[in-house]
């Protein structure tokens, strides 16, 4: 088994020759897990065994620790989750089918050792057994999420509609595409067919959606039905809004949108985890999950409308990891029809398109299967790297697929053409554009139960995993407890050397009290770590009569732009105590917060002892075991790499040194033998002639035969030479044989690895210098109560 299981590649089966229904061949297929970056199309028809090689592939996936997020349309792969490394009947037997135990008079029991049997031994002709069940197991959890339904684990779709981050903002192309998916997805569900250059419905929400995550606002339903009525914006264009689209004819898409949020049912979809990619494919911990996003149940606008939601959060996603040559994550789609079709624009095809063609640089491979190749978009999957090519229902679909695979990267029609029409059950073609021809294989036998599609009363039967940790909400601030001030209605008159700033009030008419408010930045520097990080704060503190405590300091999540210069009026004010109208005081408790800082503030890191890498600033642990796993996977597979580099011309010198040695030891044989046969022949020649000559040994007879017997000792030496050979010939292996033991005890060390998921971290703390600490600003400020 532990040849099945190398670094970086995947197990699918075994290579076959002509169309699978020979003799079983026994060389495994072993795929490199780098060549999904350039992702991979699977085409079969129904009973191909198609959904059997995409679970094999999600399993292979999780064993090599990459996460998977796998979108099922039909309900088979929830299977995922039927996962029983003690293969016993007990644990079959919820899951067997029912009807076919009552049809042949089996109890449920009695089924489910059959079905324990039976991928039991199924496994084992496949080199497979509970062991690597419990380490597929072990690899990643298995999470089966139901958008619109609480019968597996429900997904909130309000992610969706806040502002991305300000990285993603700033790419008008990426937001601009963002926008388009969301709006179109949204109109879909409300049965909107929206053109987006033509329908004024999209131009409107989508013009509403980039208003507010312009500003970095979000954008929930309700403010989205508040804005078709009242639009924030002037002009659509150059178009006022009343000329573009009337108050009247808006108020009937506000409805739709009301209408479709007061609808009932509708509240399952802003229920549960948010649509957060990387909290599906990393658990709290940082480990790779795998989930699974059923849509069975839904309909086809909803489908549309969440897989198009998705399918945008997996671009943002993507766009913000870094480069890799190596495989991150794997995007499985288990039925392509109907999403990504060759002529219309559905919403979900432009982020199919994207992810197509740019997440390979960030190691995303995206596979997508289908049993229709008529529905196939093959223009956008010519850049696929690996097609695998299963038994096809008719020769209109085979025509269909060989013309469609013409434009993809090294395909070769005749090669294909001639296995396609005979193919059998479970044997594919794999055309990878990383090898040198395409091969035939049977896939193995999955490790999940294939139990068939799961309805919803069956997910709900699935154990649910652990609630993942939630971000939590930021606490409030204690209540604080003043004295009673003597309101003024003005702010008093202080020196022009004191600013004055007053914090934002959602009261329109509020009570101001007295700080201190700093804007510092400090700067920790680690040249060790080639770390440099900037902190920069806002610090309030209350003006007391003992003047100011700068650790009694509030950090304020507040914009300097946002401090405004002006009082919101009416307002009141508390007194100003007599120190805070001096200007000396705040060049003194500028110069306290200076050394205040110096001597408390610290910034910690977890640091990885393996790797010596140290975490980012405002990287927590998860996000700082991802990166690990991520680079120490980049590593493994450079360090694979120069392994086979350094070792392939030593082995393949000494099976070179092997063969020509092979070669001598024939040689001295055959001359061996040549020299024992003329020998005989000379002395047979020399007796011969001695006998029917004349009675007495001539000279010539004598010569005859002591030539005779020099050629004897000729053959002698002959034979000891090749001895000799063979001596050296087994010499020559054992040393191969030593290379190759001690190139696979180097790949075991690799092996050995510490597991960056696992490792005990510890912590950096790093402290700044006092030239690092930097005052920007101290005024008064104030803040309503």
């Amino acid at each position: 088994m532990d040849d099945l299981d190398k670094l970086g590649v995947f197990y699918l089966g075994r290579l076959r020759e002509g169309d699978g229904d020979g003799e079983e061949a026994t060389a495994p297929l072993l795929y490199d897990a780098r060549d999904l970056t350039t992702h991979a199309v699977i085409v079969g028809m129904t009973g191909s065994g198609k959904t059997g090689l995409g679970i094999d592939l999600i399993e292979e996936a999780a064993l090599d620790g990459v996460p998977v997020l796998a979108i099922d349309p039909k309900g088979d792969l929830p299977n995922l989750a039927l996962t029983f490394p003690a293969l016993s009947g007990p644990d079959f037997a919820p899951w067997v089918d029912g009807g076919e135990a009552e049809r042949r008079g089996l109890t449920r029991e009695q089924l489910g050792a059959e079905q324990a049997t039976l991928w039991r031994d199924g496994l084992a002709r496949w080199g497979q057994s509970g062991d690597r069940i419990r380490r597929l197991r072990e690899a990643a959890e298995v999470t089966v999420y139901t958008p619109g339904s609480t019968a597996g684990t429900p997904l909130s779709i309000l992610d969706s509609f806040r502002a991305p981050p300000e990285g993603q903002r700033a790419d008008a192309e990426a937001l601009a595409e963002r926008i388009t998916t969301t709006t179109s997805g949204l109109l879909g569900l409300l049965g909107i067919e929206a053109d987006p250059l033509r329908s004024r419905d999209h131009i409107l929400v989508a013009s509403l959606l980039e208003e507010a995550w312009c500003r970095g606002a979000d954008l929930s339903l309700p403010a989205l039905i508040q804005g078709i009525q009242e639009p924030p914006m002037d002009t659509v264009g150059v178009l006022e809004v009343e000329a573009f689209y009337p108050r009247k004819e808006r108020f009937e898409l506000a409805m739709a949108v009301n209408n479709l949020l007061a609808a009932p049912g509708f509240e399952v979809w802003l229920q549960g985890e948010p649509l957060d990619v990387g909290r599906l494919l990393f658990d709290g911990n940082g480990r790779p999950r795998i989930s699974v996003v059923s849509i069975a149940h839904l309909g086809e606008p909803q489908r549309m409308f969440f897989l198009s939601l998705l399918l945008a959060q997996v671009v943002s996603w993507v766009r913000s990891q870094p480069g890799t040559s190596s495989l991150r994550a794997l995007l499985y789609m288990d039925e392509i029809f109907g999403y990504l079709p060759p002529v219309a624009e559905p919403p979900s095809k432009r982020p199919l398109l994207t992810l197509l063609k740019q997440a390979r640089a960030q190691g995303l491979g995206v596979v997508l299967s289908t049993q229709n190749p008529v529905d196939l978009d093959y223009k956008a999957l010519s850049n696929a790297g690996s097609w695998f090519i299963g038994r096809l229902q008719t020769e209109r679909d085979r025509e269909r697929l060989l013309a469609g695979l013409e434009q993809v990267e090294g395909f070769s029609r005749p090669q294909v053409e001639a296995v396609l029409a005979s193919l059998g059950k479970r044997v594919f073609l794999l055309h990878d554009v990383h090898e040198p021809a395409p091969v035939l294989f049977e896939t193995r036998w999955a490790m999940s139960y294939l139990r068939g599609p799961m309805t919803r009363d069956d997910i709900r039967r699935l154990p649910k995993p652990p609630q993942p940790p939630g971000a939590g909400a930021l606490s409030a601030p204690p209540p604080r407890v003043a004295s009673t001030p003597t309101a003024g209605s003005v702010a008093p008159v202080l020196p022009p050397e004191i600013e004055q700033r007053f914090l934002p009030s959602p009261d329109p008419d509020p009570s101001y009290e007295p700080g201190v408010l700093a804007l510092a930045t400090v700067h920790f520097v680690s040249a060790a770590h080639s770390l440099e990080s900037a902190q920069e704060l806002c610090l309030f503190v209350e003006l007391e009569k003992a003047g100011v405590d700068w650790a009694q300091a509030e950090e304020l999540d507040v914009a300097p732009a946002a401090l405004g210069r002006q009082p919101v009026l009416p307002a009141r004010f508390a007194p100003l105590p007599d120190e805070a109208a001096r200007a000396g005081s705040y060049t003194t408790w500028k110069k306290d917060l200076a050394e205040h800082l110096y001597r408390n503030r610290r910034l910690e890191l977890l640091e990885s002892e393996a790797s010596g890498e140290l975490s980012r600033p405002g990287e927590d642990e998860r996000e700082f075991r991802i990166r690990l796993q991520q680079a120490g996977r980049e590593r493994r597979d450079a360090a694979l790499d120069r392994l086979r580099e350094r070792w392939a011309s030593k082995i393949e010198s000494a099976r070179g040194k092997v063969d020509r040695a092979g070669e001598r030891v024939d040689r001295e044989r055959d001359q061996a033998g040549g020299a024992k046969l003329q020998s005989a022949i000379s002395m047979g020649a020399a007796l011969v002639s001695s006998l029917l000559g004349n009675k007495r040994l001539s000279s010539t007879s004598l010569g005859k035969v002591t030539t005779a017997a020099r050629g004897w000792g000729r053959a002698r030496e002959q034979a000891e030479d090749v001895e000799r050979a063979e001596e050296a010939k087994l010499e020559l292996e054992e040393r191969l044989r030593a290379l190759e033991a001690d190139m696979n005890a180097e790949l075991a060390d690799l092996q050995r690895r510490v597991d960056p998921a696992t490792e005990e971290l510890t912590t950096r703390t790093l402290k700044p210098r006092r030239s690092d600490v930097r005052i920007e600003s101290i005024v008064l400020a104030w803040r309503p109560r």
